[in-house]
Formats: structure tokens, C-alpha cells, sequence
């Protein structure tokens, strides 16, 4: 009998591993027959997304995501802008309300005292967060959120806080890298990103052609678009949007947030 329970369990073993593999080694299918998707975000909501980024989207029909810094002054100085971009079918995501990062961190001389995220405890950060996801909805009236975690740093007072805020959203861009090697396998909550900075735009566009050849994710990550800080040039910007817009057939570029609820419906249905 024992050696029964022994085979029925590894059959049983056997039989999931199949699915599996089969699920993983199966092409990932884009909609409209595309390669591969494409997600433009960009960080900390300052003025050059509204005045250079979103202008330049809107020309070529493409639409971006915005994570939100809820205590900068461009929002509250240009909220309404904010609003129309909305309107327009960009994405206001979640950056946290203060941008909190470990002052300990290598290169992080920066963060200031009151912004030490060494000093912030798991709970006081959550529901710091969960007040962002509500001055989004006062923004946009959209009750579904996606988050970017600063600074890629993810203890508060030395305690991994993703597992506190998943519940709260779609999706969570919380690793470095930029493309997604395996849609399939995939952590929504832990998806992949890289900040695009002083680079050309045939080197942005590379980093696209990548992602169809493997056929799956491209998450581009800008702060300054011709202008602030950690800036990539209005030109090199413009020249990657134009080579997505002119090749629709093999890039779907969409707000993050539309990519991952598609990823994870499809994750969902696989067998």
C-alpha cells in the first residue's frame, strides 16, 4: 500500500511538472500577433514629463506610465495637467508619497535624515502607500494601481515591505534589469526595470529589439526627458517612440498597468 501512496505521489509530481514545462516552454502570445511588449514609464513626476515626455507621446499615439511622487510640487502645482494626462489614457501609478531610500546605501548621500528609509518602519510605509493610492484616486477616479519602488530599495528599517502592499496592487516594479526573460515564470510583483539615462536612441531602441527576439518585455524607465535630472535627450526620447510607433505590428506599447493585467490573466489561463 505504501508503495502505492509512493507512485500515485509521483505520478502526481511528474504530472504537474509537465504542465509545467509545458506552460513555460509554450511561446508567450502578444495581443494583435505582436513580438513584444513595450512599457514607457517614467519616475517621480517632475516637469519635463509634462512639458517635453507627454507631449511627444501624444504625437505618436503612444501611451505612458507615470509614477507619481504625491509630495512634489509639479503635482500639486500642475495637477490639472496631471488629471488631463489621465483623461488622455497614461497611467498615474504609485511612487510612494516622499520618495523614502536607504541613506546607507552605496551612492545615497543624497537622502536626507527625514527621508531614511532605514528609519521608517514596514507599517508607517504601507499606509504612507495605501494614502498615495488614495490621492491617485482623487486624481484620476481609477481604483486599480501599479507601484515602483524608489531607489530599488525594498526594506524599511531593515524588514522587505513588498509582501505588506501586494494586496494593494496590480503590479510592483521592484528588481533591476529591463527586459523580462520569461514571461511565463514572470513575478508580477517583482517585474523588472532599468533607468534609461544618457543614452542614444539607437541604444534605446536595441534594448526593444531585444525584447522581440526573446518575445517578451521591454520596461523603460526615464526621469528627465530634456531637461531635469537623470536625463535622456528630447531627441534620443522621440527616436525610440517613433521606431515603436512605426513597427505597431511587432510592439504592443501600452501603460504598465495594461501589460500586467494581461500577463497575469494569460499566466492564469495557462494549463
Amino acid at each position: 500500500m505504501k508503495a502505492l501512496f509512493v507512485s500515485l505521489a509521483v505520478a502526481l509530481l511528474l504530472a504537474f511538472a509537465g504542465r509545467s514545462a509545458s506552460a513555460a516552454g509554450k511561446p508567450f502570445t502578444w495581443p494583435d500577433g505582436a513580438k513584444a511588449a513595450v512599457s514607457l514609464s517614467y519616475d517621480d513626476a517632475i516637469n519635463s514629463q509634462l512639458d517635453n515626455a507627454i507631449p511627444a507621446l501624444d504625437r505618436y499615439g503612444l501611451k505612458g506610465t507615470f509614477n507619481l511622487v504625491l509630495s512634489s510640487a509639479t503635482v500639486s502645482k500642475r495637477l490639472a495637467e496631471w488629471r488631463q494626462a489621465a483623461t488622455q489614457g497614461h497611467e498615474l501609478a504609485n511612487h510612494t508619497l516622499f520618495h523614502q531610500c536607504s541613506r546607507a546605501a552605496p551612492g545615497h548621500e543624497w537622502v536626507t535624515v527625514d527621508n531614511d528609509l532605514d528609519k521608517v518602519s514596514v507599517g508607517q510605509l504601507a499606509a504612507q502607500i495605501r494614502l498615495g493610492n488614495a490621492m491617485l484616486h482623487a486624481i484620476d477616479g481609477k481604483t486599480e494601481r501599479t507601484f515602483t519602488v524608489p531607489c530599488g530599495d525594498l526594506r524599511a528599517a531593515g524588514e522587505n515591505y513588498i509582501a505588506a502592499i501586494k494586496a494593494d496592487f496590480v503590479a510592483i516594479k521592484s528588481s533591476p534589469g529591463g527586459i523580462t526573460p520569461d514571461m511565463w515564470t514572470l513575478d508580477p510583483f517583482a517585474v523588472s526595470t532599468v533607468v534609461q539615462m544618457n543614452v542614444t536612441g539607437e541604444q534605446l531602441i536595441a534594448v526593444a529589439r531585444e525584447a522581440a527576439a526573446k518575445g517578451t518585455m521591454a520596461d523603460f524607465t526615464f526621469h528627465g526627458v530634456g531637461g531635469d535630472y537623470l536625463a535622456v535627450s528630447s531627441e534620443a526620447h522621440e527616436a525610440l517612440l517613433k521606431y515603436l510607433a512605426d513597427n505597431r505590428s511587432i510592439y504592443w506599447t501600452d501603460t504598465f498597468i495594461n501589460i500586467m493585467m494581461y500577463v497575469k490573466n494569460q499566466q492564469h489561463q495557462a494549463p
